[in-house]
């Protein structure tokens, strides 16, 4: 299917759940979604898609997008726990060091092969923040749960910027 033809408006959260902050980007989209039906009413060509840890089999979703907002964890050796980040498209590194097998396919190698098929989302942004607990256990920490409004804000402002809500 042609990207530029279903022109999908996509936001992705990523993440899992029961390793706490790793879980960022569910918990993310979801607030999101809540946040804009709030002020905006469900009028909205928006999709809001809590895409776990589903690596590989997210591909199909990637490459039918014009626009794809990703909310996730981000580890980043320049910041610090708790800290939001963003990055535009080009500004998001596509693969990541060498894998021992292939159930180790991160989102960002989908989007490498994705890049490689030219099915790529024209319009692209990841909104996250450094993680400060990965350990096993459902919810995330309180430092993130502070800076969830941030990343919401962040990402309201980049739907804004795309145009898709007013």
């Amino acid at each position: 299917m042609d990207t530029k033809d279903t022109g999908r408006k996509i936001v992705l959260g990523l993440g899992n759940t029961l390793n706490k902050d790793e879980g960022l980007g569910v918990f993310a989209v979801s607030a999101l979604e809540a946040h804009l039906k709030e002020t905006l009413g469900s009028d909205t060509e928006i999709e809001f898609v809590d895409g776990g840890a589903l690596g590989l089999n997210l591909l199909p979703w990637v490459e039918e997008c014009s626009h794809l907002l990703v909310l996730d964890s981000m580890i980043s050796r320049f910041s610090v726990p708790g800290q939001v980040m963003e990055l535009a498209k080009d500004e998001i590194p596509l693969y990541r060091n060498i894998k021992m097998s292939d159930h180790q396919i991160t989102f960002q190698e989908v989007l490498g092969l994705a890049k490689f098929r030219d099915k790529f989302p024209e319009h692209l942004h990841l909104v996250g923040a450094q993680p400060v607990d990965m350990s096993i256990g459902y919810g995330i920490s309180p430092e993130i749960e502070a800076v969830m409004p941030e990343i919401v804000k962040r990402a309201e402002r980049v739907l804004r910027e795309w145009k898709l809500i007013v």
